[in-house]
C-alpha cells in the first residue's frame, strides 16, 4: 500500500531561536533551503502520487526544494495558531506562567490575526485531512506526501494511530525531517520517525 509520507518544513529564523511560529508566514533560512534541498535523496525512490502542502510559504518552498512538482496546498496543514504565544519562546512564557506547557495548558487569545486555537481544533483539522488523503492509499497506490508544520504533523501522527490530539506531545520533529504513515495487517502504523534530511545517502 501507499504510504503517508510527513516532511517537516526546513528552518526559519524563528525555529532556529525556538519561537512559537504558527501563522506568521516566514521564509526559509539559508539552512534552511539547504535542509530542504537535501531531502531529494530520501524521496528519490519514492512513487509519489499527490504531493499537499501547507499554504505557508516555508512549507510551499521546502516542497519545490525537494523536488515534489505538482503540490496543491490545504489550509487545514496550517501551523496551530499560538495566539498571543506567536513568536514567544517556551522560556518567556514560563517566565509569566511557571510550569507552562503549550500541550497541557493551551494558549491566550491573540489579536485578530492570531485569534490562537485548541489542540482539540487542530486535531479536527488534521482529521479532517487523513479523511481525505486515507482513501488515496490504497493497494498498489503512490504515496502521499504532507508538507506542513511540527506541532500540526504531530498531532496529525496522534490522529492517525487513534490517539488524542495532546498525544502529538509524544513525537518530536526536526526541522527538514521526514516520517510515514502506513498499515501493517490493516491496521495503521507508524513505519518510521523523524528522519532528518541529513541522512541522505
Amino acid at each position: 500500500m501507499g504510504e503517508l509520507v510527513l516532511i517537516r518544513h526546513g528552518e526559519t529564523e524563528w525555529s532556529r531561536t525556538r519561537r512559537h511560529t504558527g501563522r506568521t508566514d516566514l521564509p526559509l533560512t539559508e539552512e534552511g533551503e539547504r535542509q530542504a534541498a537535501a531531502l531529494r535523496p530520501l524521496l528519490a525512490s519514492r512513487d509519489v502520487g499527490r504531493v499537499v502542502t501547507s499554504p505557508l510559504r516555508r512549507a510551499v518552498r521546502t516542497a519545490e526544494l525537494a523536488g515534489l512538482a505538482g503540490a496543491v496546498t490545504d489550509p487545514d496543514l496550517a501551523e496551530w495558531d499560538y495566539g498571543g504565544y506567536e513568536g514567544i519562546t517556551t522560556v518567556d512564557i514560563q517566565r509569566e506562567r511557571p510550569g507552562w506547557y503549550l500541550w497541557r495548558d493551551g494558549i491566550v487569545p491573540g489579536g485578530p490575526e492570531h485569534p490562537g486555537e485548541s489542540v482539540e481544533r487542530v486535531g479536527e483539522r488534521a482529521d479532517r485531512v487523513l479523511e481525505r488523503v486515507e482513501p488515496l492509499l490504497g493497494d498498489a497506490e503512490p504515496d502521499v506526501v504532507l508538507v506542513a508544520h511540527s506541532h500540526l504533523l504531530r498531532v496529525l501522527t496522534a490522529r492517525w494511530l487513534g490517539l488524542p490530539p495532546a498525544s502529538g506531545s509524544l513525537f518530536t520533529l526536526g526541522t527538514a525531517a521526514l516520517s510515514t504513515l502506513g498499515h501493517e495487517h490493516g491496521r495503521r502504523a507508524l513505519i518510521s520517525w523523524n528522519v532528518p534530511s541529513s541522512a541522505a545517502p
